[in-house]
């Protein structure tokens, strides 16, 4: 056989992609999880101070681009050490972004930033079958985001993954809502971004084989999702689901596919009633109220997220289920359920953006694509 042949013979053999993942719940086998090496606070631009709860938004406003203290870096790295030992233990290979200095100033034609972290590369990248999607989050200060991921992704492509990159947004001042406020709960949903441009985060979409469902929020417009669904063609279905929730951001703690038949709501976001008729013969599992957390002043005050975290668990197959070790509420739940809860301890890294679906990203779960409401 001469190069040439060689060359013809080798771009015909069958490429086993690395990355392949269809839903959150078959088995998983290699995940991506964040660092917290770097970060710094996010920048009080309006569509992050929007996003924060409370008080919150205040001192992160007051302190943006600059270093998070050890106080609070300390006890989250401990914990998400104790993660990835758990997951490692479970026998799923992890992978690590690179560290990044967040402090650098970036820049560009529209705006100038400090960075923020890669702590949850749930929110940059989204994984549909063989294909890796970076998405144009609307937080200027997460522009280079996925550069951290980079050295990842080429090693994916390299091995016969199809890596995407979504247009790059300009966030220019026209996007966002100059007077936006904040609705009161029960009012009418608002926003503060508009249709200028395409911007989406991964973590408004979950995926459920062919069915993909996502929220509008104040980092993914209809633009967004029209984008997504014009990419990935007429195999796939995006539904759009109404929610409550007065500072939407990130489907994760309002709705969660976690088996064939079986989601879990956040009774205050979303109502049974109104999702839809696809999910008449599927099991609605209202998650119960999550447990206070009582006695870590210094948690109440710099936690990005909200209370419902307690439903941002992690499937490693249709049984076993990561979750916060203080929502017991949560866990004697998901045993009523069925499923086989795996107890950690996270709730330090809410003040970087979430738990534990947010601080991952599935890259590789055994099972093809299916069609789980014909």
């Amino acid at each position: 056989m001469n190069k040439i042949e060689q060359a013809i013979d080798l771009t015909e053999c069958e490429v086993v992609s690395p990355v392949s993942s269809h839903n959150e719940w078959d088995p998983l086998e290699e995940v991506m999880v964040g660092r917290l090496d770097g970060a710094v606070i996010p920048s009080n631009h309006p569509v992050v101070t929007c996003n924060v709860p409370g008080v919150t938004g205040k001192i992160f406003g007051l302190f943006a681009g600059i270093k998070y203290p050890g106080i609070m870096t300390g006890p989250a790295q401990e914990e998400l050490d104790g993660f990835v030992e758990l997951l490692e233990s479970l026998d799923i290979k992890v992978v690590r972004p690179d560290a990044v200095n967040y402090r650098q100033k970036l820049q560009t034609p529209q705006f100038k930033s400090r960075g923020f972290c890669n702590t949850c590369p749930r929110d940059s990248m989204i994984v549909v079958g063989d294909e890796i999607i970076e998405t144009p989050m609307a937080w200027p200060c997460r522009y280079f985001e996925t550069h951290s991921y980079r050295k990842l992704l080429k090693d994916y492509f390299r091995r016969g993954a199809r890596w995407t990159s979504a247009p790059k947004p300009e966030l220019a001042d026209e996007l966002f809502v100059q007077d936006y406020t904040i609705p009161e709960y029960g009012e009418e949903v608002r926003y503060v971004i508009n249709e200028w441009e395409p911007v989406f985060d991964a973590a408004d979409f979950v995926r459920c084989g062919r069915d993909l469902f996502v929220i509008k929020s104040n980092v993914t417009n209809e633009m967004g999702i029209q984008w997504l669904q014009r990419h990935l063609g007429s195999e796939y279905r995006i539904h759009t689901l109404r929610g409550k929730c007065p500072q939407p951001m990130h489907i994760d703690t309002t709705f969660m596919p976690l088996a064939p038949g079986k989601v879990l709501i956040n009774p205050e976001y979303i109502d049974a009633d109104d999702l839809p008729d696809m999910f008449r013969d599927w099991d609605i599992l209202v998650a119960p109220e999550p447990d206070p957390i009582v006695g870590d002043r210094m948690l109440e005050l710099t936690s990005m997220c909200g209370k419902w975290l307690s439903m941002n668990v992690m499937m490693i197959d249709e049984k076993r289920v990561i979750c916060e070790k203080h929502h017991v509420g949560m866990i004697k739940a998901l045993e009523g359920w069925g499923f086989e809860p795996i107890p950690c301890s996270f709730l330090h890294y809410a003040p970087f953006g979430g738990a534990f679906h947010c601080a991952t990203l599935d890259i590789r779960r055994r099972g093809g694509l299916e069609d789980y409401f014909s």
